[in-house]
């Protein structure tokens, strides 16, 4: 399998922050990692094992991606709407320096599809929700889509509403909702297994389809049951399960 990595600062001047590549060609995936992950957990952890078959037949090409979370959303020490204001510098290293990246590398416009699991999947989420022109399709495991669930303190404002799918997608109308329900798909998977209701994902990834439904969006739901957790086992198994339909 062809692999490479590169080191990518944003244009801004800010952070930079690690892609590690896995394929030749095929539909890129972006992939978020867990909370505090590293471009190269997907790797370590089995998930470009589980579909290393549509890698080598050109399918996808995956462009697996550092977290900022150490000074964004897991910076405890931070109220919350300053945790999110953080996340802003996340948001312009992805589509200023990475986009641009993937662009380069595949030579062609391509759609670029996100995914991530846990924290991961928040992001793949809320980034095609953000930048559907970019991000048209987000496949979501496991994810808790409302940070003011997660370890936070704080007064909320502006930062974190945009930040917040369950926020800003049930206060969504006019001619922008129009637009994703013609361009915009999402999948949801979860486990009803160990650590998925400790972890808020089962609850809120079943909050998150009915918001979806309740708008027009496009979007799949899928729950496996009470023997899935909220582990690498359990997403080797989902993401092989599912993203050969989207490639």
């Amino acid at each position: 399998m062809r692999h490479y990595s590169v080191e990518l600062g944003s244009p801004s001047g800010g952070a930079s922050g690690t892609v590690a590549v896995y394929g030749h060609w095929g539909r890129p995936v972006l992939v978020f990692p867990t909370e505090l992950g590293r471009a190269w957990e997907f790797a370590d952890n089995g998930m470009v094992a589980a579909v290393e078959d549509l890698i080598e037949a050109g399918r996808i090409k995956l462009y697996c991606v550092d977290s900022f979370d150490a000074a964004t959303w897991s910076a405890d020490y931070l109220p919350l709407e300053e945790r999110a204001r953080r996340h802003a510098s996340y948001e312009s290293w992805i589509n200023d320096a990475v986009v641009p990246h993937i662009r380069a590398d595949t030579g062609t416009a391509a759609e670029i599809m996100t995914t991530g699991c846990s924290l991961g999947a928040f992001h793949a989420l809320n980034f095609a929700f953000k930048r559907a022109d970019l991000f048209p399709l987000a496949l979501c495991f496991s994810g808790n889509y409302e940070p003011a669930a997660w370890r936070s303190w704080g007064e909320r404002g502006d930062a974190v509403y945009f930040n917040s799918p369950t926020d800003y997608i049930a206060n969504m109308d006019g001619d922008h909702l129009e637009w994703l329900r013609s361009r915009l798909s999402v999948l949801l998977v979860c486990g009803q297994g160990q650590w998925e209701d400790t972890t808020g994902a089962l609850e809120s990834t079943r909050r998150m389809s009915q918001l979806l439904a309740a708008k027009g969006l496009r979007h799949d739901l899928d729950l496996w049951g009470p023997d899935v957790p909220h582990d690498w086992p359990s997403w080797r198994a989902q993401l092989a399960h599912h993203l050969p339909r989207f490639c």
